[in-house]
């Protein structure tokens, strides 16, 4: 379905039970809401009515060109703007990579909004920046971002040769079909401009603007995470005031919501008491 909200139009993937507790799905980067196509049917299956948009950027008619239009508070106003335009006044909520920054920034801010958070793979902002102050293996792990941030090359190297690198990267979601479900529309004239937005226009100033958490929550994470390490996971707990759980998942690698939907399903429903 699609929904407007803040003067955008939104791609949005619904199901399960009309009456069932919401819970607001927010993917990653470089995917859309079908990475939890495989994840929704054990909440459906708990009485969960989900919602997984396309957030901004990656919804065709969500495409704003300036950088700063993407900025945390933007993404932040997107998911409460879609709460709103839903008729949903509070959600439990799931985010994975960048859409785990949004559900951070979204639970701090409007915790009145968040009835429980489910962070995957991404800890609190405020975790990673620990990590990247301390720890020289996250500063490696995470030293894509320099190539991410400029403008036409990043694109350059991700799309040449039928996006050889762009598909190389997205290999640990499954077979062939599943990395071109991705990388496909990602070659869309401005659609990998506007994912890498989100990148650009990522400042130390709103990362640190994102507070302590007090909702109930749980931190997923994957030890075979290339992009994330132990020391940014394991300091995720000192950012949440609420109750909160770690759960940690032994063998699998970032891509969390394809390679693993069953745990992370399991995860969330025991978030959410189902």
């Amino acid at each position: 379905m699609r929904v407007d909200a803040r003067g955008l139009t939104f791609e949005v993937r619904t199901g399960g039970p009309e009456d069932g507790e919401p819970v607001l799905l927010l993917h990653g980067f470089p995917q859309h809401g079908g990475e939890w196509d495989d994840l929704v049917p054990a909440l459906h299956a708990a009485g969960l009515r989900t919602y997984a948009p396309d957030q901004r950027g990656y919804s065709p008619g969500a495409r704003p060109a300036a950088v700063e239009a993407y900025r945390i508070p933007e993404l932040v106003a997107d998911a409460v703007g879609l709460l709103d335009a839903l008729g949903v006044s509070s959600a439990h909520l799931v985010g994975h990579d960048w859409g785990a920054i949004v559900a951070w920034g979204l639970a701090a801010a409007h915790p009145e909004r968040v009835r429980t958070l489910t962070a995957v793979s991404v800890p609190h902002p405020a975790a990673m920046a620990h990590a990247l102050a301390t720890d020289p293996q996250q500063k490696a792990r995470s030293s894509y971002i320099a190539l991410f941030r400029k403008p036409g090359k990043a694109e350059k190297v991700l799309l040449a040769l039928r996006a050889t690198a762009l598909r190389r990267m997205l290999s640990g979601v499954g077979d062939a079909a599943r990395v071109a479900r991705y990388a496909d529309p990602m070659r869309e004239p401005d659609a990998l401009t506007a994912a890498l937005n989100w990148y650009r226009a990522m400042s130390g100033s709103d990362m640190k603007a994102v507070g302590p958490v007090g909702v109930p929550t749980t931190f997923v994470w994957s030890d075979k995470d290339i992009a994330i390490g132990r020391t940014a996971a394991e300091a995720c707990a000192a950012h949440v005031t609420g109750d909160y759980r770690f759960v940690e998942l032994g063998g699998v690698t970032h891509w969390i919501p394809d390679e693993a939907p069953g745990p992370l399903a399991e995860a969330i429903r025991a978030r959410i008491g189902r």
